[in-house]
């Protein structure tokens, strides 16, 4: 499936909750937020609809997100039942990891392919300021409970002030390790950057693991389900560093992805509110052909490129937990 554009979309993330049991100082204010009522999120069964119709259409990549999605009942069973989908190649989830060492083995046993942990310290003093909860050793012991053959990720946003010091103690991890330790560069989307916070280049990151690690070495990346990271390896490790920097380095030329809200709208981009209302037509009973066709047009409409750089009056208001990263 193609855009207007000519980029080939075939990676969908869907987030399955708005809720999160984090409070993470650049995703949520410390009261938590208004959560959307149960009957306005999609129901499982229209998340497995919807997910039928994008792999019918190209889509090969499903990503699983939040809010935290660990929260949402029965989420190994919809992992289980888009595994079954034709054409679906991976089923992936992104989490915190609180939650993880109660339910990574039934997500395994459901054939999930890959975790992202969301992780921007070791520390737990840290971990504990950035997230207002003391909950750092049941990351830990989620990150523990992965299995080995499962493909995991570790994401980090460095920010300044902050986690400045973590950077090489994460980065480190990947060297004995076969994951993936992603820096990714702090958006400007809601309370982050209105409460002060501010996010490290991702050159000073690079020259400050390369002065420790030596020459990072860049790795050819031969799956286009992969996404936007750029990875490298220092000799002698085992796992690998990437990063990922949408506005110092924008990669909107290569952009394969869309999202599909916990309410149901279909966003094309990141940047902009552009999309289709997809609850809205499920449950007004629309046919899957037109459906079908809805969804396609407006994926062959998604925007150019986005706008973080430009006028704040054009950025879609949704905030990050309300998208699913």
């Amino acid at each position: 499936m193609k855009d207007q554009f000519g980029r080939e979309i075939e990676y969908a993330r869907i987030s399955v909750t708005d809720r999160c049991n984090l409070r993470c100082r650049y995703c949520m204010p410390e009261c938590g937020v208004k959560k959307i009522p149960h009957a306005e999120i999609l129901t499982l069964e229209e998340v497995l609809h919807v997910a039928e119709i994008f792999s019918r259409l190209g889509i090969r990549k499903i990503r699983l997100t939040g809010g935290e999605p660990l929260l949402r009942k029965n989420l190994s069973t919809l992992v289980r039942e888009l595994k079954n989908l034709s054409g679906i190649e991976q089923v992936t989830l992104t989490t915190n990891g609180v939650l993880l060492k109660n339910f990574a083995p039934e997500l395994i046993a459901a054939g999930l392919d890959g975790v992202n942990l969301s992780l921007d310290t070791l520390d737990e003093n840290i971990f504990a300021d950035l997230t207002r909860r003391k909950l750092f050793g049941k990351v830990l012991e989620g990150l523990q409970t992965l299995d080995k053959n499962l493909s995991v990720k570790i994401n980090c946003v460095p920010l300044r002030g902050v986690n400045d010091g973590e950077i090489l103690r994460l980065a480190a991890l990947a060297e004995k390790n076969f994951i993936k330790v992603r820096f990714i560069e702090l958006m400007p989307i809601g309370c982050a950057w209105e409460s002060g916070l501010r996010g490290i280049p991702a050159a000073e990151i690079f020259s400050k693991l390369e002065k420790t690690f030596g020459r990072l070495v860049p790795v050819r990346e031969k799956n286009s389900l992969q996404g936007p990271a750029k990875y490298f390896q220092p000799k002698n490790f085992v796992g690998q560093i990437g990063f990922i920097d949408a506005l110092e380095h924008k990669f909107c030329g290569s952009c394969n992805r869309v999202r599909l809200t916990a309410e149901g709208f279909l966003k094309t981009c990141l940047s902009f509110d552009a999309g289709l209302d997809v609850k809205k037509l499920l449950r007004a009973g629309v046919g899957d052909e037109e459906l079908s066709e809805k969804i396609s047009d407006a994926i062959y409409h998604k925007p150019r490129e986005h706008f973080f750089d430009g006028d704040k009056k054009f950025r879609d208001k949704r905030q990050m937990y309300q998208v699913g990263g």
